[in-house]
């Protein structure tokens, strides 16, 4: 008999393929119900190549490629957006990604650790500079002023793979590159009731800034316009090593107050897994920034005047609900490989001398060797 639990991941997966507007998405933000839906969470560390090729654990809009390289997220025309975004959420932990931006002016790579109450974590490259990132942080969808982004020193970010860190504790955040941390952010150094605490998915890609159906701000922030003619503009990410600070299975809101202490760890522990917490980091050690993060909020449309990150999508105020991406949960029986692969918990759920799976951009393909393609 076919597996159930493999028709079950096989629907998930479909999920997951479809275009970008095709993306689900949750009007359930934490912050106004006790009722949404747990976030599944990573509870360990993984180490992803993506040199090796796709996996599970990271879906895909957009189409990004794979070669012996890594996976490319490559914008040649306007509306290009490839994306991978983890199907878990980590509570607390340390983001570390290996990879070239993409150059071009108007385009933007970009990093981005969010949650659905939409504090947000990110770093992002700017296509017309190699020598800097740009790091920011979000509170609750709080956009009300955009002084939080600052830039950093990362020279040749474009010509050489560089490895930069997240690492999000209840204590402080510091962002990282080459090893080197650049900047530090502590509960007491936020703006107030914006220092990012509840579970996070990771989300990493391209897209342009400098598209001429931006608003004036938008496209001046991101350098552009963008010359498609000078194109296509590719970002490359060689590796991604994700370390979930607490243990379990999923994360539950205790509460609507959007607080750390109010996250309940099913099946585990928040903090579980800080051991291997980076000690505290005085700011008298960290390089000066380079400048303040510039007219992010200047000649912004009122259609964007709420976006916090890349891929920007309508934010909260503090008195509306919004709708925030998702992720599909794992299937039941089924985990996170360390290598970030989807496989079943115990072997013997399904057969795979009989049964290969094939994942493709589009649909899901499923072999049935045993019958050739019939079912048993």
């Amino acid at each position: 008999m076919f597996s159930r639990s493999l028709l079950i991941f096989a629907a998930v997966v479909l999920s997951w393929q479809q275009p970008v507007q095709a993306q689900t998405f949750s009007a359930c933000n934490p912050l106004y119900s006790t009722s949404c839906p747990a976030n599944t969470a990573l509870g360990k560390a993984i180490n992803v190549d993506f040199t090796k090729g796709s996996v599970e654990s990271f879906t895909a809009t957009g189409s990004p490629t794979y070669d012996s390289t890594g996976a490319h997220f490559t914008v040649a025309k306007a509306g290009d957006a490839p994306q991978l975004a983890s199907l878990f959420y980590i509570m607390f932990g340390k983001v570390s990604i290996t990879m070239k931006s993409a150059p071009g002016a108007g385009i933007v790579s970009t990093l981005v650790l969010q949650s659905d109450t939409l504090d947000e974590i990110d770093m992002e490259w700017l296509g017309a500079d190699d020598s800097e990132v740009q790091t920011n942080y979000f509170g609750k969808g709080d956009v009300t002023t955009y002084n939080r982004g600052a830039f950093n020193p990362a020279p040749n970010n474009q010509g050489e793979f560089i490895t930069y860190d997240i690492e999000w504790t209840q204590s402080q955040i510091t962002w990282s590159v080459g090893g080197k941390v650049v900047r530090v952010l502590t509960p007491a150094t936020a703006d107030a009731n914006q220092y990012p605490q509840t579970p996070m998915q990771v989300k990493f890609g391209s897209w342009s800034g400098g598209d001429a159906s931006n608003p004036p701000g938008t496209i001046s922030w991101a350098r552009g316009p963008t010359d498609y003619s000078q194109g296509p503009f590719t970002m490359t990410v060689q590796s991604i090593v994700v370390t979930d600070y607490s243990t379990g299975t999923q994360y539950k809101y205790g509460d609507t107050s959007g607080s750390w202490g109010s996250i309940q760890a099913v099946g585990g522990n928040v903090n579980g897994n800080s051991g291997g917490a980076g000690s505290a980091v005085s700011t008298a050690n960290v390089p000066a920034i380079t400048s303040a993060s510039p007219s992010i909020p200047a000649g912004l449309g009122t259609d964007t005047a709420q976006r916090t990150g890349w891929p920007w999508a309508g934010s909260s105020t503090l008195v509306t609900q919004t709708a925030v991406p998702t992720a599909a949960g794992l299937p039941s029986g089924w985990i996170i490989t360390s290598s970030g692969k989807v496989v079943p918990a115990n072997s013997a759920a399904v057969s795979f001398a009989n049964v290969n799976v094939y994942l493709f951009s589009g649909p899901v393909f499923i072999a049935v060797l045993a019958g050739f393609g019939r079912w048993p």
